[in-house]
């Protein structure tokens, strides 16, 4: 019997109809001979969807829920259901609405960037739904999302990250001079201005003086509340490691350093590249980067070594910033579901795209098991001996045998 997999992307992000691209890639590509692939769209609203043409690019140009062939579902969150239900409304006059189970999920492969689903939220429903899925579980995704919190982590881990200034909005609006000069004394110029949790480079720009600085802060604020600002170098190279596995079986890809014309790649580098068809397969590179073996090596290892720290599952991309002049390698990001996800640096390592969808889909049903395996029956006897009367547990505090909580 074929395993129903479903491949649920979109959501409420400003990176939506970049995570369409990389989903329609994978639908594309996964064996159909083991699978039966069900898209699962979620809009910009929020709400769920399905059906056979939503592996069509065309149907999000622009996507209209009410189209003949989808059909708008919601999730049974019963423990290990992984059903997609529909109300169908009654033909009659006094009929009522029945509920239909239009498919039932076994496993779902998660192409989501950005908010409401990359950052932990959709991990969190999956987790409990209790049902397998392909991406990094909560802590690692919510770690990944925010720009932030992940310099934080990364920093108290003891790996290279880049100097920064976090602000809020607030604290811009309250008084930008202050902010301004703050990052100035602390940072000097260039600097980069990035929105803490988006990705695919939007609302990010570069500032070289304190006019730039506020023009970009204010460009990033439209996005976020919270901004990150780090120190720009002279002309680094940009390299990128995407790492595979679960639990101990952890592989890192071969390098690649993605060619631009300018310190950052921009959405449109990215993205717009071949009428936008190919995400990020589209983009122009050098695979592998041609850097010595001891840096390679250097960066494998470190990749390895964060996806662990993360605990990550499925495929990650971890991005770096290679110091021409100081000849020191920084940590940039780790994207927890990367653009088309990075199965162009597996396909040059010669795991093609469909076996790279096996892997992970294993993987999934793997960390399932596992977290299943976990005791969540323990009994005590804490329910027979608390009081509960209108004092709780602090009535019980004189009486024999009786529990503070």
């Amino acid at each position: 019997m074929k395993k129903q997999i479903g491949v649920i992307f979109g959501s409420r992000s400003c990176e939506r109809e970049v995570a369409i691209i990389s989903a329609i890639q994978l639908m594309r590509h996964a064996d159909t001979e083991q699978y039966d692939v069900i898209p699962v769209y979620i809009d910009e609203h929020g709400s769920w969807y399905t059906g056979e043409k939503l592996k069509e690019i065309d149907t999000f140009r622009p996507f209209k829920g009410e189209t003949a062939g989808i059909v708008r579902v919601f999730p049974d969150l019963s423990s290990g259901s992984g059903a997609l239900l529909r109300l169908e409304k009654g033909k009659g006059l006094f009929s009522r609405e029945k509920l239909e189970i239009v498919a039932r999920i076994d496993v779902y492969i998660v192409v989501m960037h950005g908010l409401n689903g990359e950052d932990g939220t959709l991990q969190g429903l999956l987790e409990l739904a209790n049902v397998p899925y392909t991406s990094t579980g909560v802590p690692g995704s919510a770690i990944g999302m925010d720009k932030i919190i992940m310099k934080q982590f990364f920093r108290g881990a003891g790996l290279p990250v880049l100097p920064g200034v976090a602000v809020t909005r607030r604290e811009f609006e309250s008084n930008a001079e202050d902010v301004t000069e703050k990052i100035r004394n602390e940072l000097g110029f260039p600097v980069f201005v990035k929105p803490a949790n988006l990705g695919s480079s939007i609302g990010v720009s570069r500032a070289d003086d304190e006019d730039g600085l506020k023009d970009s802060l204010s460009l990033a604020f439209e996005y976020d509340r919270r901004v990150l600002v780090e120190k720009g170098l002279n002309q680094p190279i940009e390299l990128n490691c995407s790492v595979l596995g679960y639990d101990d079986e952890v592989s890192a890809s071969s390098i690649e350093m993605p060619l631009n014309s300018t310190e950052f790649l921009t959405f449109g580098e990215k993205y717009l590249a071949s009428g936008g068809s190919k995400g990020m397969a589209s983009l122009h590179r050098v695979l592998p980067a041609p850097i010595d073996d001891e840096l390679k090596t250097e960066i494998q290892n470190m990749s390895k070594d964060i996806f662990r720290m993360m605990d990550g599952k499925g495929v990650v991309r971890i991005d770096y910033m290679f110091d021409r002049d100081s000849e020191k390698l920084y940590i940039t990001e780790i994207n927890t579901i990367p653009g088309s996800l990075a199965f162009y640096l597996w396909e040059y390592d010669g795991i093609r795209y469909r076996e790279l969808i096996d892997r992970m889909i294993r993987y999934a049903e793997k960390a399932h098991e596992d977290r299943n395996h976990a005791n969540y029956a323990y009994t005590s006897d804490i329910l027979k001996s608390a009081s509960t009367g209108a004092k709780g547990s602090k009535g019980a505090k004189g009486s024999k045998g009786g529990v503070k909580l």
